[in-house]
């Protein structure tokens, strides 16, 4: 995998968590539960941002070890295998709390790779 390859995964992680967050400002936790567009969405978005880091290159992932490669692909593994139980409180958590720090670090990287 070329270092071009992992600048495109690490794009795509930032841009799909970006837009997981931009799907949850200013709504509330119940929304999601009663909006099923809205949980697919963003079931799907958080799906990319782990098959991004998935195929993202060992060499990035040691370069970069302040982004948490293994809980990112644990929760895409999750959301995969397990379609059918979806904690949405854990999804909702993981936008709200998660996403942005990671999208704070993807982009000082991707500044620093420009």
């Amino acid at each position: 995998m070329t270092q071009h390859d992992d600048k495109i995964r690490l794009q795509n992680m930032l841009d799909h968590a970006r837009e997981a967050v931009s799907l949850v400002h200013g709504k509330n936790r119940r929304e999601l539960e009663s909006d099923r567009v809205l949980e697919l969405a963003l079931v799907r978005l958080v799906e990319v941002v782990g098959e991004a880091a998935v195929k993202t290159s060992p060499k990035c992932k040691r370069d970069y070890p302040f982004i948490p490669w293994a809980e990112i692909i644990g929760m895409r593994n999750r959301l995969i295998h397990g379609y059918n139980s979806i904690d949405l409180g854990v999804l909702w958590d993981t936008i709200e709390i998660d996403l942005p720090p990671l999208i704070e670090r993807l982009e000082r990287i991707l500044v620093k790779s420009q």
